[in-house]
């Protein structure tokens, strides 16, 4: 076994009990920040350490929702919510999502779970791509409800949350063949909306585009702080201290990258379900 997959299984075994153990955590009246802080620091407990900032995404919100420091908001009854992890070991990653129904959206949430199982079931070396968005795209539409279309599944590579191949939700003519051994995130998003995505005006996760030289001392400070997340994203409220001005400024320079949470267009309730697996020759081994 090479490194790469025996360290992503290592991160999905971690993710697999975080995952299970956080689902039991989210009730009405619980703070999204003590379920974002649990998936942290358990992911840390278990032996491995947060590939990103745990993403709770609810109702119309699909993705990069993560709470702030000192965040009071709950959970509250009919709330239909993403909760996202990723973990890495090494740099080496996995990724899953499950949606938490905590009102009446038992359909949608089917949906999103039985697309990905649908890809799943495809999967094997020599596949193209194009195939598991046809059969993710069917699926969603026979349950009634639209995929969104710019939000995709995708490869993951070391120390890259978001690497080639895209495997997008819907059909296209063309694809990309996946090759025994590839590590991918498969990630299919639903909706009752418009079928898209756009970012609303809340940032709260961020990860170092180009490390270039800068001059003020508070953002060599900040930078030097971030360097331990390499590549890979990071929350606000991990860092002891950084002004939303000095980040301002990091992101207007192209240092910085901002993830802003991206929303349906058409305030739709959205559901999202996703693994990692590892593409072998007659299929594909799940690994979260």
């Amino acid at each position: 076994m090479n490194e790469a997959i025996e360290k992503t299984e290592k991160a999905g075994k971690v993710l697999r009990k975080t995952k299970e153990e956080a689902v039991k955590l989210i009730k009405p009246g619980v703070k999204l920040l003590e379920i974002a802080e649990f998936v942290e620091k358990r992911i840390v407990e278990l032996g491995a350490l947060p590939a990103f900032p745990c993403n709770i995404s609810i109702n119309s919100d699909a993705a990069h929702f993560t709470p702030r420091k000192n965040d009071e908001r709950v959970f509250h009854e009919g709330d239909i919510v993403k909760l996202d992890v990723g973990a890495h070991v090494d740099g080496y990653i996995a990724d899953t999502a499950i949606t938490v129904d905590l009102g009446d959206h038992s359909e949608l949430v089917a949906a999103s779970e039985e697309a990905l199982n649908s890809a799943i079931k495809a999967i094997h070396a020599g596949v193209d791509t194009a195939e598991l968005g046809r059969l993710i795209d069917g699926v969603i539409k026979e349950f009634g409800y639209k995929p969104i279309v710019n939000l995709t599944g995708h490869g993951l590579q070391r120390w890259m949350c978001h690497a080639p191949p895209t495997i997008y939700n819907f059909s296209t003519r063309r694809g990309v063949v996946l090759e025994r051994g590839a590590i991918i995130a498969i990630e299919p998003f639903v909706t009752d909306g418009t079928g898209k995505v756009v970012e609303r005006n809340e940032v709260e996760i961020y990860s170092l585009a180009s490390p270039k030289p800068v001059r003020m001392k508070q953002e060599r400070e900040l930078l030097e702080e971030i360097k331990q997340y390499k590549t890979l994203p990071f929350a606000k409220r991990w860092l002891k201290s950084a002004s939303d001005l000095i980040i301002n400024r990091l992101v207007r320079s192209g240092v910085l990258r901002a993830y802003p949470v991206l929303t349906e267009a058409g305030k739709g309730m959205v559901s999202q379900s996703e693994h990692t697996v590892i593409v072998e020759e007659d299929g594909a081994r799940v690994v979260t």
